[in-house]
């Protein structure tokens, strides 16, 4: 005769450790019977009773948060297991560094090709600075000739609009002109 009672298949952690799921087991709602793989890696990492301590001492709405912490620290630990998720943290360090160095060059393209070619499609010149000065007039934007850093002018040649707007960019002090930089 079947029982009138539903099966609920033990949680992931109480059937690696072979034992019988309870009803209010601590990994039951973190370590579900289709992620197996999930808590044998905490489990070889951490060991599951330092697991369920760690999970008794936390207030129920941050057990989610620490089981993902401790599960991403596990899997990282099977991969590399000197460093764990530090080597990952520490390529993307570099990844970052290398794209703002990639970045700031860009950056000092843009300033150079601004400061030789000031109006779009402007060709150069031979002698382009001088011929430039001769021809160009001091420009006021936002309220200031130049910059607040005292880094040069910006100069217009007349009937040639300014190529960028006045909170955009400063193409001679390398920042943001409305002075939030």
């Amino acid at each position: 005769m079947a029982s009138s009672s539903s099966y609920n298949p033990p949680c992931a952690a109480c059937k690696f450790l072979r034992r019988k799921c309870m009803r209010g087991c601590i990994f039951a709602p973190y370590f579900p019977p289709e992620e197996p793989q999930k808590f044998a890696n905490v489990h070889k990492i951490f060991g599951a009773s330092n697991v369920a301590k760690l999970l008794n001492e936390l207030l129920p709405h941050q057990r989610d948060d620490a089981v993902n912490s401790l599960a991403y620290e596990a899997e990282a630990r099977v991969r590399d297991p000197v460093y764990g998720c530090v080597s990952a943290i520490s390529f993307l360090q570099r990844q970052v560094e290398r794209l703002q160095k990639e970045l700031d060059a860009a950056n000092d393209l843009i300033r150079f090709a601004c400061n030789e070619f000031p109006a779009v499609g402007m060709q150069p010149t031979a002698a382009p600075q001088a011929v430039m000065v001769a021809e160009q007039r001091p420009v006021e934007l936002n309220g200031r000739i130049g910059n607040e850093r005292g880094g040069g002018r910006f100069y217009q040649t007349p009937g040639v609009p300014f190529p960028y707007s006045n909170d955009i960019y400063n193409p001679n002090g390398g920042g943001l002109m409305d002075g939030s930089n």
